[in-house]
C-alpha cells in the first residue's frame, strides 16, 4: 500500500495547520503536501478571514504552536471549527493543552507529540506518541495515527497522563538534572583541566539543551504537571548514592539494557 493511499484512508484530506512557518509545522506541511493533501498553512499574520477560509471544510486542525500560546491560539481558532473537525496538537506537554482543547472544541480532540525534531538522526525511528482526548475520540486519534504512519513515522496509542509522566524525565529531568550537575561542577577551580573523553561527551550533549534550547526546555518542564514529583523521586535516588547503595542503583538502571545479550 502506498502513502498516498495510506493517507487517503486516513480520511484526512484537508488540513490547516498553525504554526506552518515554524520548524516542525513546516515539516509537517512538506510531509502532508506530499501525500497529496490539500494543506492550508496558517501563522500569525494570518488574518481572521486566512483562518475562515482554511476551516471551512477543514478534517484536521494541527497545532504547532508553543504550549505558552495554545490558550490565544484556541480561542481564535475553535469558535471557527465545524463539530466534525479534528482538533489536534504537537507539543512536548499535554494533559493541559489537551484540557484547553476540550474545554473549547465539541469535536474530536487529539493530542499528538512527534519524539523527534525536523532533523531526524540516521538510524533514529521517528516516533509519534498519540491521545485520544475523550474515549468517544479513539476514532480520531486512529485517523491522525494513520495520516502519520503514512509519512513514514512510526505512532503508537498513550494517555495524556501517561505521557507528561514519561516526558518529566525525557525532557524535564534530563534538563533539571543536567543543569544541576554542570553548575555543581563548575564550582570546582579548575576543573576545565580534568575533562575526560566521557565528560566531554557529556558536555558535548548538553550543549545544544543549554545554549540553544534552555528557554524551550524551561516552559515545557514548567507546564508539566509531574515534573516537581519527578524531582523528588530523583532526590530520593540521590540519598541512596549518597548512602552508598550505589551496586543498587547500578542494578536498577541495567534495566536499560535488559534485553541485550553480552
Amino acid at each position: 500500500m502506498n502513502m498516498e493511499t495510506r493517507a487517503a484512508e486516513s480520511g484526512l484530506h484537508n488540513i490547516a495547520i498553525v504554526g506552518a512557518g515554524g520548524q516542525m509545522g513546516g515539516l509537517f506541511l512538506k510531509d502532508f503536501s506530499a501525500l497529496g493533501c490539500a494543506v492550508s498553512p496558517l501563522d500569525r499574520a494570518s488574518s481572521d478571514r486566512d483562518a475562515a477560509e482554511a476551516l471551512d471544510g477543514c478534517d484536521l486542525l494541527l497545532l504547532c504552536v508553543p504550549v505558552t500560546a495554545m490558550e490565544q491560539v484556541l480561542d481564535k481558532m475553535a469558535p471557527l471549527l465545524s463539530d466534525r473537525t479534528a482538533l489536534c496538537d504537537v507539543g512536548s506537554v499535554k494533559v493541559l493543552p489537551m484540557k484547553a482543547m476540550l474545554a473549547r472544541h465539541p469535536g474530536p480532540v487529539v493530542g499528538a507529540h512527534p519524539l523527534f525534531g525536523p532533523v531526524i538522526p540516521e538510524g533514529f525511528t521517528p516516533r509519534v506518541a498519540v491521545a485520544a482526548g475523550r474515549p468517544s475520540d479513539r476514532g480520531a486519534a486512529a485517523r491522525v495515527a494513520a495520516l502519520f504512519e503514512a509519512c513514514g513515522y512510526t505512532c503508537f496509542e498513550t494517555t495524556a497522563e501517561e505521557h507528561d509522566r514519561a516526558m518529566a524525565i525525557i525532557q524535564g529531568l534530563n534538563f533539571t538534572s543536567t543543569v544541576a550537575f554542570l553548575a555543581a561542577a563548575r564550582d570546582v577551580e579548575h576543573i576545565e583541566n580534568f575533562v575526560t573523553p566521557s565528560f566531554r561527551r557529556r558536555l558535548d550533549s548538553a550543549r545544544k539543551m543549554l545554549t540553544t534550547d534552555s528557554e524551550l526546555f524551561e516552559v515545557i518542564a514548567e507546564a508539566n504537571p509531574f515534573l516537581q514529583e519527578t524531582n523528588r523521586k530523583f532526590l530520593s535516588y540521590l540519598s541512596l548514592a549518597a548512602g552508598g547503595d550505589l551496586d543498587l542503583l547500578a542494578d536498577r538502571a541495567q534495566w536499560w539494557w535488559r534485553n541485550e545479550s553480552y
